[in-house]
């Protein structure tokens, strides 16, 4: 799993506790039961995913302005 950055971490943290505590709803407004979907509402709202991290996201973010730069 990709390493997340510290306000990455915060935000699942803070979404694991709202989960534990009962409050944490999903988009459909119903109560989440489920450890994985809290733990996925998490790295979405994140930002994060099994896939990215932070020196990766850096990389893509600059190859794309590199890309666009050669385009016009």
């Amino acid at each position: 799993m990709a390493k997340e950055s510290k306000a990455q971490q915060a935000k699942v943290a803070k979404v694991m506790h709202e989960f534990k505590d009962g409050d944490l709803r999903s988009s459909s407004g119903e109560k989440v039961k489920n450890p994985k979907q809290a733990i996925a509402i998490g790295l979405s709202e994140a930002g994060a995913s099994n896939q990215q991290s932070p020196k990766r996201n850096r990389k893509e973010k600059a190859a794309a302005e590199r890309e666009s730069r050669t385009k016009h």
